[in-house]
């Protein structure tokens, strides 16, 4: 999947509602705490299990939610459950943010955060309300993903204060980093830190590419396929395969830790050369990738991309 780019406005939109949350909680410093974030929101929290079909029937049945919509037609939540495959959501009538439970824990604050851009976001609880929100086009749907994720990374990582931290240096280390002091998961650090330079930089997440399962898809190798706002303008002639070969190309077979670090030079659109430190380190559960620009072609190193 790659990161959207929001339109300018809409960005500034997001931010002044984090703005305004943060600004309520005293500007606080990391780690975020989520609860603060609900009481002040007076939002309810609750949990489901999307494994469970009839847990998750009987939970809708006994929740008096969404008003008379969901009270005549109950079933609407657990379709909208199958339908996008949600690990949480956003009940607008009762304030109440339900999360999946059968998640990994440790990504139920993301989900949480996630839900918090929802509640706040005046367009999404027009589409929230009644049958559009689970009748949405993929790419609408998407699309409110997308401004719900920003949103939520600005929330967590507590806007400039990451920004500032990020544009610090621009190493792999530094995620590492980031990801312990503001309190949140690695993929989500790597996320908002390319999306905070004001380099072109390219994050990746995928399976290990010598160690991949039977859900591994080559046509679509990266799970997440994360640019920087420079990246996307300069670099848009390199696809997601042809970013996986490069990482299969530098990667060792080792399967956690540190896996590669790199000089490689990347071909622009124009077919300029550039150099870019490349970076991989696997987690035990899948294999996060950074490239960040360092500087225009100086040294003789190996060229990739389709214009080598």
């Amino acid at each position: 999947m790659k990161n959207r780019f929001l339109e300018a406005r809409t960005a500034r939109d997001i931010d002044s509602q984090v703005a305004k949350i943060l600004r309520g909680l005293g500007n606080p410093g990391p780690p975020l705490d989520l609860a603060d974030v609900f009481e002040l929101q007076k939002l309810d929290r609750q949990y489901y299990s999307a494994q469970d079909d009839g847990a998750l029937r009987e939970f809708v049945s006994r929740a008096f939610i969404a008003g008379k919509q969901i009270a005549m037609r109950p079933m609407l939540l657990v379709d909208a459950v199958r339908k996008w495959n949600l690990k949480a959501l956003y009940v607008p009538d009762r304030k109440r943010v339900l999360i999946d439970r059968s998640q990994p824990q440790l990504k139920w604050r993301w989900s949480e955060a996630h839900e918090v851009i929802h509640s706040v976001t005046e367009w999404h609880l027009t589409l929230l309300h009644g049958d559009d929100a689970f009748s949405l086009s993929p790419d609408c749907h998407e699309q409110l993903e997308a401004e719900a994720n920003y949103g939520a990374g600005r929330l967590l990582f507590l806007q400039d204060q990451f920004v500032e931290f990020a544009r610090s240096s621009s190493s792999f280390c530094l995620v590492q980093s980031g990801r312990k002091r503001f309190g949140n998961t690695i993929t989500s650090a790597l996320w908002r830190f390319v999306e905070a330079l004001d380099i072109p930089a390219l994050g990746i997440v995928s399976q290990h590419p010598h160690y991949t399962d039977e859900k591994f898809n080559p046509t679509e190798p990266c799970r997440y396929f994360i640019r920087s706002p420079l990246f996307d303008q300069q670099f848009s002639n390199l696809s997601e395969r042809d970013c996986f070969e490069i990482v299969r190309s530098h990667c060792s077979w080792k399967r956690r830790g540190p896996l590669g670090k790199d000089e490689i030079i990347l071909c622009d659109d124009c077919g300029d050369k550039h150099l870019f430190l490349f970076e991989a380190f696997h987690n035990s559960h899948e294999l996060l990738t950074l490239m960040t620009y360092m500087a225009p072609r100086a040294v003789s190193v190996p060229v990739v991309g389709p214009a080598a």
